[in-house]
């Protein structure tokens, strides 16, 4: 096991629920502050009162806001620099599905979706790496999905979203690699969160099929992770089975990979 690397500050979008607040309780023991950023407030309030009261030495610090809108992320880097929380690491986990036929999909989801999944994630690592640069070093986790190796059916949009986080996270790692800041893009596959509710057309919809035995705890997916980033990894794809599908699709041919994606049971 690599030596956990200890960071000033680390930020986490999406800190409110599922994967968020889970990296807010396993960085919490390696930080010495912790900047959570979601819309929830009252949530995020509850999750600093408990860290608080759970590791005392780490100072936490609450922004709410709304990355799909571009004022609110420029708004939230101006407050990082005026209460000097401007991070060394940097966990880009906010995002969100849709799950449904692309031809019946509601815009303006869909349009939250892009605006968060490529470009919140996009624009707030532009804003924060070049302070990292400045200071000599930081780290960047960007939450992908094995989703991000296949064109999905019902699910073409967020797949689509996803192999843009692992195609850009690969690129920038190679661009950063001699500032001393590791890039990693973290690819689960399915996680029992809110995730699955949320990309739901309705109260009750239908979620994403998956086979129970493929999901992993989100306590093993960020525990992964983390060790991934220690070890300088540029992916990671927590679960022996998701590791073992990853290997599988990246050695498919595209024709294969349609055919099985043509075959594939959809629920709608």
């Amino acid at each position: 096991m690599p030596t956990p690397r200890h960071f000033s500050c680390a930020l986490i979008t999406g800190a409110s629920a599922g994967l968020g607040t889970e990296f807010a309780y396993q960085l919490a023991p390696r930080v010495d502050r912790l900047v959570l950023v979601a819309r929830r407030e009252n949530l995020l309030q509850q999750l600093a009162d408990e860290i608080r009261e759970r590791f005392p030495k780490v100072a936490v610090a609450v922004f709410a806001a709304d990355l799909t809108k571009s004022d609110q992320r420029t708004t939230l880097v101006e407050q990082l620099r005026e209460t000097g929380c401007l991070p060394d690491l940097l966990v880009n986990n906010a995002g969100m599905g849709d799950y449904g036929e692309f031809s019946s999909s509601d815009w303006p989801k869909t349009e939250a979706m892009l605006r968060l999944n490529i470009e919140a994630l996009t624009h707030l690592t532009h804003a924060l790496v070049q302070p990292m640069i400045r200071r000599g070093g930081g780290a960047i986790l960007n939450v992908s999905s094995l989703a991000s190796l296949l064109p999905i059916p019902d699910f073409a949009v967020y797949a689509a979203s996803k192999s843009y986080v692992t195609s850009f996270s690969e690129a920038l790692r190679i661009e950063l690699r001699d500032h001393d800041i590791p890039v990693l893009a973290l690819c689960p596959g399915p996680v029992h969160t809110e995730f699955g509710q949320q990309a739901r057309r309705a109260p009750g919809g239908t979620e994403m099929s998956a086979r129970e035995s493929f999901y992993v705890p989100k306590e093993q997916v960020v525990a992964e992770a983390l060790v991934a980033l220690d070890r300088g990894c540029a992916r990671v794809f927590p679960g022996w089975k998701t590791a073992a599908a990853a290997v599988v699709l990246g050695a498919l041919p595209i024709l294969a990979i349609r055919f099985i994606m043509g075959f594939r049971p959809r629920k709608i």
